[in-house]
């Protein structure tokens, strides 16, 4: 693995904008569909930062102590997307690269504030790798702030 930056990112803002989307609970069912989206939206930047497994996820146990925080969009029994509220903390946002560049990744993020605020005002966060700055556009404009830079 080669050294890389990731930026922690802070949102203190109450819900200004609204999602727009319905999320469910994860569930099981959708794990293979869930493991498919998930290692192909963080290949290219897994390949790039050295960071082995390209391919992360393999199995339901990697995430079984976080699933009841991983909320799912879908499209009948088709899992477009998702993202995980851990506390204050934002993870994992993906996005289907068949759904992407139509909005779904922001509407996501604007569910995920909403969910959170739902029952706390506390700063929100996210952690991104610097690579990334597509995520970190989004961010930004939704109004997260950089409050750290760190190398790993």
């Amino acid at each position: 693995m080669k050294s890389f930056f990731v930026y922690e990112m802070e949102y203190t803002d109450a819900v200004h904008e609204m999602s727009g989307i319905e999320m469910i609970p994860f569930h099981d069912r959708y794990y293979s569909q869930y493991e498919h989206i998930y290692n192909e939206c963080f290949f290219d930047m897994r390949k790039a930062l050295k960071i082995e497994p390209y391919s992360f996820l393999s199995n339901i146990q990697q995430i079984k102590d976080k699933k009841e925080n991983i909320f799912l969009l879908m499209d009948g029994e088709t899992v477009m997307g998702s993202v995980g509220c851990y506390g204050t903390e934002i993870d994992d946002l993906i996005v289907d690269k068949k759904y992407q560049g139509r909005g779904f990744g922001k509407h996501l993020l604007l569910w995920a504030i909403k969910h959170i605020r739902e029952y706390t005002v506390e700063p929100i966060t996210v952690h991104v790798a610097e690579w990334n700055q597509r995520a970190v556009k989004l961010y930004t404009q939704i109004g997260f702030v950089i409050k750290k830079r760190s190398a790993l």
